[in-house]
């Protein structure tokens, strides 16, 4: 277990200095390439795990802590180890020895019999004086729902009755949920394979499965032959909510990975453009078209400039445009500590030089669908309103209930996260 701690503790201990969980993880495993599977997977749990209730563990620790810790390695040993007690299944005695032996791996300049003591004693002090800490902590914020201060008073600000369901879903494990391929395979004959697999899943509507437990992407049927996708049920809904006709002029703007452009291809025959400014993430929508077997064309452009475009207008536009991405903390665990509150206008900011540059490059009578994967107004309906004042020729539509189903839970465009589906925010307009 201590060599799990010790990934885990590097890659938090990276996170916490401001880098992405993405490019952390893969970093601190790579100090320890005899790790086996089952110990880089249960790193893996460690780091999400931690970084999902830093708020609440970091509290913990601050009540421990006589004075400040400026070993920042020890410091995010003893966050995992603080985490693996409150959260984890794992013995507390076994998880405490371990830490300790995890620190005394340390290389220099730690000072290892020090540092041995100082964590031995922490977490034995921490198993005697949890409930006394809690009692301490139930009136704080930040350590009962593990979000930076400011994201919460926003969200009570913006949603009074739905800010606590909207933080304590994105403290939750996020289902994997499959997007059938109805091109390839029915849905309901796909939910017979899986049966025959021994995978159990459930239909919650349209093209979307959800799996009862999460497998590897290997071990799903189908996945290699472009059957099925994974892919949010949240996220599934942008390329019915398109209003798609065959034969349309279509643009997928800001389109990497590229999960929706390959929907609205198995959804429709259209003229399909995506662009992406980033050339190495249209590579994996390429791959992730080659493995649906479907074509677009693949475009390197600034949704917030036109000099990409060829002068034929679209009849459909998709402007899944960059967020803060509060919507999806669920599956991005480091996103709540990395942002800073400022990063909130930053963002409206940017989505406000690309909706009227898009905008200009939609024919009339034409839909633009607006998509964020946040939760902050901001960037979402208030946008949406300060284009509309700015915009005569646009008008913003109802979404069809159609595809609002039960299991789908929102406030007038904006998804709020569930066990069912992450934080998306849908407007649809059209140019009259």
């Amino acid at each position: 277990m201590y060599i799990s701690q010790q990934i885990a503790a590097d890659a938090v201990n990276q996170v916490l200095s401001g880098r992405n969980l993405t490019l952390a993880l893969p970093a601190a495993l790579a100090v320890f390439p005899d790790a086996t599977p089952q110990q880089r997977g249960a790193a893996a749990d460690l780091s999400y795990g931690t970084l999902r209730f830093y708020g609440e563990v970091n509290a913990y620790l601050t009540c421990l802590m006589e004075k400040p810790l400026t070993d920042d390695r020890i410091y995010a040993l003893l966050l995992v180890a603080i985490y693996q007690l409150q959260h984890d299944k794992a013995d507390a005695f076994t998880v405490v020895n371990q830490a300790v032996h995890a620190v005394s791996q340390l290389r220099k300049p730690t000072p290892k019999q020090w540092a041995k003591g100082l964590v031995n004693a922490i977490l034995r002090n921490f198993l005697r004086k949890k409930d006394q800490f809690a009692t301490t902590l139930a009136n704080s914020d930040v350590a009962t729902y593990s979000y930076p201060q400011w994201w919460i008073n926003k969200l009570k600000t913006q949603y009074p009755h739905h800010w606590q369901d909207i933080l304590l879903s994105g403290n939750q494990h996020p289902p994997m949920t499959l997007r059938v391929n109805t091109r390839k395979v029915s849905v309901e004959d796909y939910m017979q394979l899986l049966a025959r697999s021994e995978i159990e899943a459930s239909h919650v509507g349209g093209q979307a499965v959800v799996l009862a437990k999460p497998v590897g992407v290997e071990k799903i049927p189908g996945f290699s032959d472009g059957v099925v996708s994974v892919q949010d049920y949240g996220a599934q809904l942008a390329a019915h909510l398109l209003d798609l006709q065959s034969g349309m002029r279509v643009l997928d703007a800001c389109c990497a990975p590229g999960g929706k452009t390959g929907h609205v291809l198995e959804l429709s025959d259209v003229q399909l453009t995506a662009m992406d400014s980033d050339e190495v993430r249209l590579q994996r929508v390429q791959n992730n078209l080659s493995r649906l077997q479907l074509n677009a064309s693949l475009v390197a452009g600034d949704a917030a400039v036109a000099d990409w475009h060829d002068g034929q207008l679209f009849d459909r536009i998709l402007a899944d445009v960059p967020c803060t991405a509060s919507g999806i903390v669920r599956r991005h665990v480091d996103i709540k500590w990395l942002r800073r509150e400022a990063d909130v206008a930053s963002f409206a900011a940017q989505q406000a030089r690309i909706l009227p540059n898009l905008w200009q490059l939609l024919a009339k009578g034409g839909k633009l669908l607006y998509v964020t994967c946040s939760v902050f107004n901001e960037e979402n309906q208030a946008q949406v309103d300060k284009f509309l004042l700015e915009h005569s020729d646009a008008e913003q539509l109802q979404l069809p209930a159609q595809f609002l189903t039960q299991s789908i839970t929102h406030v007038h465009g904006q998804l709020i996260p569930s066990i069912a589906h992450d934080g998306f925010f849908y407007a649809l307009l059209q140019k009259n």
